[in-house]
Parts: C-alpha cells; sequence; structure tokens
C-alpha cells in the first residue's frame, strides 16, 4: 500500500451518528477509506438494520472493514434490545465453569456474527480491585490473575469458534485505577514487580490468542518517570508490549475523544502521538468532525515529517496483511431473519438460566464430567 492517504486510513476505525447512512458519513468513508467503522446503542434499531448498515459502509471502502462493537455482556450491551440481554462477565465468572465461560464467549460471537460484526471489543482482562470496582462494576470478574486470565481465555476461545476477532482491554490494567477514563485520566501507582505478576498476567498469557490488544488512557508513572497515558507513551507500546511481552498483533488505542486522554493534547494531537508510540489504529468513536480532523492531522503529519510517514507506512502494512490473512474477515454473514434473530435469543435466554439458575458452580463442575 504506497498512497499516504490509504495508509492513513488504514489506521482509523470510526465512529458516527444515526442509523443509517448520512451524506456527510458518506462522505468521510468515500475520502477516509478507514480501517474499520465501531457501532454503539444510537447506530442499532434492528438486526437487519445493522447488518445492512455495515453492508452499506463495506461497499463505501475498498479494503474490508473490521465492522467492531463492544459487546461483553451486562451493563455493556450493545445488541440486548434487538436480541435479548447477555449475562455480564462477573456473573459468567461466578459459577466457575469454564464450559460456561467458553458459551459466553461463543453466544456473543454468535450475535454479532449475525448480526455483521467481525470484531468484539472485549474481553475486559482489567482485574478486580477494590479501587476500580464502582467505576468498572460487573465487567471485571477477579483479582486472582490466574482465575480471571482462565475466563478471558474460554471467552476468547468461544469468539473464535463463532468466527469474531478479540481485543483485549485496557492494556498494562485499569484494576486500581479509581478514576473513569471516560471522563478523566486515572493515575495509577503500582510497581513493575506487582504489575508484572497481576495486571499483566492476563496479556502474558493470552498474547498469541488476541488479535488486538487496546491500549488504556491511564498513567503509570512508578513504571514510566512521567504522566503520559499508556495509550501515547512509547515505553509501553513498544518497549513493553512489543518488546517485553513479544505481542505481534494489532495495538489499537482506546477511543481518543475520552477525558483520560484529552487531558494531556488534544485529540489531533494524540491521534499523531499515539502512532508514534507505536499504535496501530486509533478509535475516534463518536464526532464526524473530528473523525476527519484527525485524518487531515496525521496525513499532513506524516507529510512533513520521513520517519513518521514510514511509522504510518508499517502500520498499515501490518493491518494490511492481518486482514488478508484473518479468516475471521472471510465470508460475511448473510442478514439475519426473524427466525435467526428469535434462535440467538432463544440460546442467550436459556444460557442466562444456566448461569443465575439454583446450580452452584460444584454442581456445574461435576456436569461438565
Amino acid at each position: 500500500m504506497n498512497d499516504l492517504h490509504l495508509q492513513v486510513g488504514q489506521l482509523m476505525i470510526m465512529g458516527f451518528e444515526g442509523t443509517t447512512i448520512s451524506p456527510n458519513v458518506e462522505s468521510l468513508l468515500d475520502t477516509i477509506q478507514p480501517a474499520g467503522v465501531v457501532l454503539f446503542a444510537r447506530n442499532i434499531s434492528e438486526a437487519d438494520q445493522v447488518h445492512r448498515l455495515l453492508g452499506d459502509c463495506q461497499d463505501l471502502v475498498q479494503t474490508t472493514l473490521f465492522t467492531c462493537v463492544d459487546m461483553e455482556g451486562g451493563t455493556v450491551d450493545r445488541l440486548r434490545d434487538v436480541i435479548t440481554p447477555a449475562p455480564s462477565a462477573q456473573e459468567v465468572f461466578e459459577t466457575g465453569s469454564t464450559r460456561l465461560y467458553r458459551e459466553h464467549g461463543r453466544l456473543i460471537g454468535q450475535e454479532c456474527r449475525a448480526l455483521g460484526f467481525n470484531t468484539d471489543f472485549a474481553p475486559v482482562l482489567d482485574l478486580r480491585f477494590s479501587a476500580s470496582a464502582k467505576v468498572m462494576g460487573t465487567r471485571t470478574v477477579s483479582s486472582d490473575a490466574p482465575a480471571a486470565t482462565r475466563y478471558a481465555a474460554a471467552f476468547v476461545d468461544g469468539l473464535r469458534r463463532s468466527r469474531v476477532l478479540a481485543c483485549g482491554k485496557h492494556f498494562p490494567g485499569l484494576g486500581e485505577g479509581n478514576l473513569d477514563s471516560h471522563q478523566a485520566m486515572p493515575v495509577i501507582h503500582k510497581q513493575w514487580k506487582d504489575l508484572w505478576k497481576e495486571d499483566l498476567l492476563p496479556y502474558r498469557e493470552l498474547r498469541g490468542e488476541l488479535a488486538f490488544v487496546m491500549v488504556a488512557h491511564a498513567a503509570y508513572p512508578e513504571i514510566t518517570g512521567d504522566p503520559v497515558p499508556a495509550s501515547l507513551s512509547p515505553k509501553w507500546i513498544q518497549d513493553m508490549l512489543r518488546e517485553v511481552l513479544g505481542y505481534q498483533g494489532l495495538v489499537v488505542s482506546d477511543d481518543l475523544e475520552m477525558g483520560g486522554v484529552l487531558a494531556s493534547m488534544p485529540i489531533e494531537q494524540a491521534a499523531i502521538q499515539t502512532i508514534r508510540a507505536g499504535s496501530d489504529i486509533f478509535l475516534v468513536c463518536h464526532s464526524e468532525e473530528k473523525v476527519r480532523s484527525c485524518y487531515e492531522a496525521v496525513v499532513r503529519e506524516a507529510e512533513r515529517d520521513p520517519a513518521f510517514a514510514s511509522q504510518v507506512e508499517r502500520a498499515a502494512d501490518r493491518v494490511v496483511r492481518f486482514k488478508k490473512s484473518a479468516p475471521e474477515l472471510k465470508k460475511p454473514s448473510m442478514v439475519p431473519t426473524r427466525f435467526d434473530v428469535e434462535q440467538l435469543r432463544v440460546e442467550m435466554v436459556e444460557f442466562m438460566h444456566k448461569v443465575t439458575g439454583s446450580r452452584t458452580p460444584s454442581e456445574l463442575a461435576v456436569a461438565e464430567g
């Protein structure tokens, strides 16, 4: 991929308003040719509408899109109103059943796939420490790193069985953060040896299983010696994630419209800096104006700075090579029928009953054999 404008497009996953493609969104997709799109509740009204919306996006983009959604279950469940609510990670974890952990991922993946999504920004790998309990709620499962990793590994395997890409988040860990990075930047004072054995364990164990790792808008001054959030830090992305942990998949920033990163710099500068720091892709999830301004800022910086242009080219090549090799991006699903949606609903309702029913973890273990 030699054209700079196309290369920069492959570094972006964009969100937009509405349940159909407006003229402005059509112009953005046609001009930017993004790596992917991400949908939220504001974009979702019916199952077949979602599938057609994603298909309309793909029709305007030359390369295969990452069609993305945050689908964890519980409080982060974008499909609850078009199918049925899915249980939270914490509820499923409390069954103690690895089989149900895997089934959680498989059923969520099945829903995603049926509606046209090929990428789920899940699972959450943050640990369930008291500092973040009010912020993260039921999105986290345990303060015990090996136990949290077992849940996440099975969930990822379930997504894979449904041909959906997984994204571990939020590297290097928000478990000790007491602020919501949507609003402000958490500053986490934790020593390296503790991060290594706790927060980083899921990433160490799952580094070969995750298509994406999403980097947090949180600072770790005990590690880096500065207040820069991990999402903008070459020490975290290039040195720690790539070199020390050996992660070879795609690195994506969390949404650059979040307060946790905007506390550091304007969004256009953050888009440039996260690529300089080693991210392959950045998210701009809401403002169509910011999607365009970030794209234009990265193009201008690459035209000005040959070293940065080389980084852009390398990142775009990684994204394109990944797209060509990923089986999850081949053979998109057909538009779901009412029968398909009802089948998905029935399966998830039955699963919810297994999770919240009267059987104890020991009984579930016996049932697994």
